[in-house]
């Protein structure tokens, strides 16, 4: 009896560290997390579909890029481990914005993050990590929009995040959901995330000060960027 009891007690101080940390609303103990992202949560062989492009190779020619050789180096790998969660589906590609519009105003649909956002599979927790390549490619802005979304609004950043939140909520309605806004994006774009996210309810988590090597997160930088997220979930 007395050893129950005290198995009971440490359970009850040591159980988040010793059986993965419980992420808030999920009421799970294992929580299992999709990644919703772009080439700063890529790495070759860990991306579903695996038809979709990659920036972290884990190869020597990875060293013009950054110095960022292995999957357990990557931020979304280091914050699984930290957290004691498991992966449940990692969909991220290599320059995708999460409106329609990508780079010298093509039509960026097919890679596009409302293109994507209905393969993640069954995840406790959900982190979104985009609007870098909406801020990079110059992507125009648009209004806030939260509801009768048409098609040709799509093709602006505003109403497409707002688009791709409430849809999210719908469609992975058990699901915790976080914003991972990166740091240096400009401003209205990062502005705009907050404001589309408090309407929502879902909390973004601003990254600051990410050590980058051709703007992309070394391994100090991965570190960081898992650290960050640790520290606001």
């Amino acid at each position: 009896m007395k050893l129950k009891l005290f198995i009971l007690a440490w359970l009850t101080v040591c159980g988040c560290q010793a059986f993965g940390q419980k992420v808030k609303g999920t009421g799970v103990a294992h929580p299992s997390v999709s990644i919703f992202g772009d080439s700063y949560s890529t790495f070759a062989g860990w991306i579903t579909p695996d038809s979709m492009e990659t920036w972290y190779f884990g190869s020597k020619e990875d060293g013009r890029r950054t110095d960022v050789r292995k999957v357990s180096e990557t931020w979304w790998h280091q914050l699984i481990k930290m957290m004691g969660w498991k992966l449940e589906r990692n969909n991220s590609w290599s320059g995708s914005t999460i409106c329609n519009t990508g780079y010298g105003d093509e039509n960026a649909t097919y890679k596009s993050f409302l293109t994507r956002m209905d393969n993640l599979g069954s995840p406790d927790v959900i982190l979104i990590f985009g609007g870098t390549n909406d801020s990079w490619a110059n992507a125009p802005i648009g209004d806030f929009m939260y509801e009768g979304w048409r098609m040709a609004d799509l093709f602006y950043f505003r109403p497409a995040f707002g688009y791709m939140l409430d849809y999210l909520q719908e469609r992975y309605p058990t699901a915790s959901i976080y914003v991972i806004s990166n740091s240096e994006l400009k401003e209205v774009i990062t502005q705009s995330m907050q404001t589309i996210c408090d309407h929502y309810g879902i909390k973004m988590i601003q990254l600051q000060g990410i050590d980058k090597q051709n703007g992309h997160p070394n391994v100090k930088g991965m570190r960081q960027i898992a650290e960050q997220i640790a520290g606001n979930l």
